[in-house]
């Protein structure tokens, strides 16, 4: 019999503006905090260095597997991660279809 191991696993929308454009990278942590000094100190993945990143959206989860499946979702979801990026940079847009965006745009 498998156990069920249950620890707080997050997916994540980073923002950073450069030039005229707004990016965003998605990832997945177990811990928000220390990922996004990773990414901001340079150590985070490839396409995110040299930037200066922030927190635009996360949610959590119980299990990695939900956390990587709804990474895999959002990283082909340009719709939601382009208002997100509006959101970020002040161009509140109302969600469509139920969705509900959460945006903090906060350094860490």
């Amino acid at each position: 019999m498998e156990e069920s191991f249950v620890e707080d696993c997050f997916v994540y929308v980073l923002g950073c503006a450069s030039g005229r454009r707004y990016l965003t990278y998605v990832g997945w942590t177990l811990d928000l905090d220390r990922r996004l000094a990773q990414h901001n100190a340079g150590t985070g993945a490839r396409s995110t260095r040299g930037r200066s990143w922030v927190l635009i959206h996360s949610e959590r989860f119980t299990t990695r597997q939900q956390a990587m499946s709804r990474e895999w979702h959002l990283k082909r979801d340009r719709t939601l991660r382009k208002r997100l990026a509006a959101q970020a940079k002040g161009n509140i847009q109302k969600p469509q279809s139920g969705v509900e965006l959460t945006a903090s745009v906060t350094p860490r």
